[in-house]
């Protein structure tokens, strides 16, 4: 507060007993207490009122408006106009002028104003009490900082930055200006973590970020996306050639060398674009569009930069936002299960069903299996809907035997991230518990190429799978590149033969060979066979004369949903229990 270089220090005055006991419930109800006249004056101040204020005067007489922000002061005002109104207490934040290291800082509090009565007399007419909100409020700030910035560089992160966008995408409609945003990929930085350690990685992320801030205009934005990718929004920036000049300004800028802890490392960047409103018109696909051109880049040569075309870019474009549309599809529940008929191939009578994993997209409808399979299986997904699709896979046989009155056995595909995860078998464990279902009734099929990732690992928990008297199929049989051999040393049970050896048979001779090779093994190691991909009668006839026992295709059933497949297993004859695939070695 201001002061005189003529004023003496203030020293109050020694309350009486009654006032002494009223000025000890002033100091305990808040970090400031005021007693304040209807005019606005304080009456009485507490004593840690006048100590956090810091005046070297009484308050005493002040207006309390007068010690506030002159932001604040009209809310203040208005606040007692409310009390006086309403007859009730009344809450406002506001900014009062405190002392700080010699000088004056506005603090934040909250202010509890309350009527109160005309005791010994006085004109007191609000009782203010306020409660220093300063340590919450840097709290909120620093939390809402972290939550909105790359904890390494201090830009903005992707919570931060989709933010930003939206908001320059509201601007150029208004004003009808485009803007482009550009991802800037370093090139070779897995070197360096690799091989200078993770520490010296980091100083170089953040050496880029300050040279690619300085190389910006103060209105555009920066943001750490996560790895070694920056995203700079640059508003006005539309044409060819300033998206041209700023690139080469970015990429030119961190082509020189990196000095870290003695070490100098050279990099080089490359760089995306995608433009508004040309490209896309939002946050999300404004970023894919400039990740699959940054992507682009770095396949054609690495150190240039490219802008994004539908003419050059084609496929992987609409993988990336079709990988954004999954983790939506997750929440949104899109996600099913359709359920193939395995039959008998002599009676057609229904032995089990295959799982088979479907997406129903809003707007592209059935999206195939082997568009999405891939993406979630790289970006991890596949672990989360592999459990659940085994847990529901579970439960749904119970219902299938129901309808049918019979035995009956359900197959569920593992994906190799799924097989490889340390809690598989916990999985397992849950969704057997979780349905009640016994481990006999279960299939689990594995590609080939799964097991002979790490044969030791895959002997480990194909026995503990077996021990819990699951079954094992070896999934599209004859297309991978396993051993022989480990067909006796692994607990198969089932081979599964792909559909490639299948759809030209009868008359192809080589698949015909091969088909013939595959039953005459499975026959002598006592193992149970599935052909895939039958559509035909003459496939079917010619693999029921080489003891082909069980058939999986369009034929004898597509894959369809639960309550379809519970109506063909009404109309199914009732058969005796299958012996197979229940057969095999375990």
């Amino acid at each position: 507060m201001r002061s005189s270089s003529s004023a003496v220090p203030f020293d109050p005055p020694r309350p009486s007993r009654a006032r002494g006991s009223f000025d000890s419930l002033m100091e305990a109800a808040g970090d400031v207490v005021f007693r304040v006249a209807s005019s606005g004056e304080i009456r009485q101040a507490s004593r840690r009122a006048q100590r956090l204020i810091g005046a070297s005067f009484p308050l005493e007489g002040r207006l309390l408006t007068s010690i506030a922000s002159e932001f604040d002061q009209a809310a203040l005002r208005t606040a007692f106009v409310d009390v006086q109104a309403a007859a009730e207490p009344v809450l406002v934040r506001t900014r009062l002028r405190c002392s700080h290291n010699g000088g004056e800082r506005e603090t934040w509090f909250e202010l509890r104003i309350a009527a109160c009565g005309d005791e010994d007399d006085s004109d007191d007419a609000f009782l203010v009490v306020g409660r220093d909100m300063s340590t919450q409020y840097a709290t909120e700030e620093r939390l809402r900082h972290m939550a909105t910035h790359d904890a390494l560089t201090e830009l903005p992160n992707r919570l931060l930055l989709a933010d930003r966008i939206r908001m320059v995408v509201a601007n150029a409609r208004r004003s009808g200006q485009g803007f482009a945003v550009a991802i800037v990929g370093l090139d070779g930085f897995r070197k360096v973590n690799d091989g200078l350690g993770h520490p010296i990685g980091d100083a170089v992320l953040r050496q880029a970020g300050i040279r690619l801030r300085k190389t910006l205009r103060d209105s555009d934005t920066l943001a750490r996306v996560g790895g070694d990718e920056f995203v700079a929004v640059l508003p006005g920036t539309a044409s060819a050639a300033q998206i041209k000049l700023v690139t080469g300004r970015l990429l030119a800028t961190l082509q020189s060398p990196f000095e870290v802890d003695g070490h100098t490392i050279y990099l080089g960047a490359s760089v995306g674009v995608a433009v508004y409103p040309q490209h896309a018109e939002d946050d999300n696909s404004l970023l894919a569009l400039a990740d699959a051109a940054l992507s682009r880049a770095k396949e054609s040569g690495k150190g240039r930069a490219i802008v994004w075309s539908a003419r050059d870019q084609g496929p992987p474009q609409h993988d990336i936002s079709l990988e954004a549309a999954m983790f939506n599809a997750v929440r949104e529940g899109e996600f099913l299960l359709y359920y193939q008929p395995i039959v008998d191939a002599r009676t057609r009578c229904i032995e089990g069903f295959e799982t088979l994993m479907r997406w129903n997209h809003p707007t592209l409808g059935m999206v195939p299996p082997a568009r999405f399979i891939p993406i979630a299986e790289t970006n991890g997904l596949i672990t989360l809907l592999g459990a659940w699709a085994l847990k529901a896979a579970c439960a749904q046989i119970r219902h299938f035997e129901e309808a049918a009155g019979r035995d009956l056995y359900i197959s569920v595909n593992i994906s190799p991230r799924q097989f490889r995860n340390d809690k598989f078998l916990d999985v397992l464990d849950e969704a057997l518990a979780f349905s009640g279902t016994p481990g006999d009734k279960l299939v689990l099929e594995i590609t080939e190429g799964t097991l002979m990732v790490d044969p030791l690992h895959a002997e480990t928990i194909l026995t503990r799978m077996a021990e819990r008297r699951a079954r094992i199929a070896i999934d599209d049989f004859g297309t991978g590149y396993s051993s022989l051999a480990y067909l006796k040393r692994f607990p198969i049970s089932v081979l599964k033969v792909d559909r490639a050896f299948v759809k030209d048979l009868p008359g192809a001779q080589k698949e015909a060979a091969i088909c013939s090779a595959v039953l005459d093994m499975a026959r002598h190691l006592d193992l149970s066979v599935v052909a895939e991909g039958v559509e035909t009668e003459e496939q079917l006839a010619w693999l029921e004369s080489r003891d082909c026992r069980y058939i999986q295709g369009y034929l004898t059933g597509k894959p369809m949903p639960a309550h379809v497949a519970l109506a063909a297993l009404k109309d199914n004859p009732t058969a005796p229990a299958p012996s197979a695939p229940r057969g095999g070695r375990r």
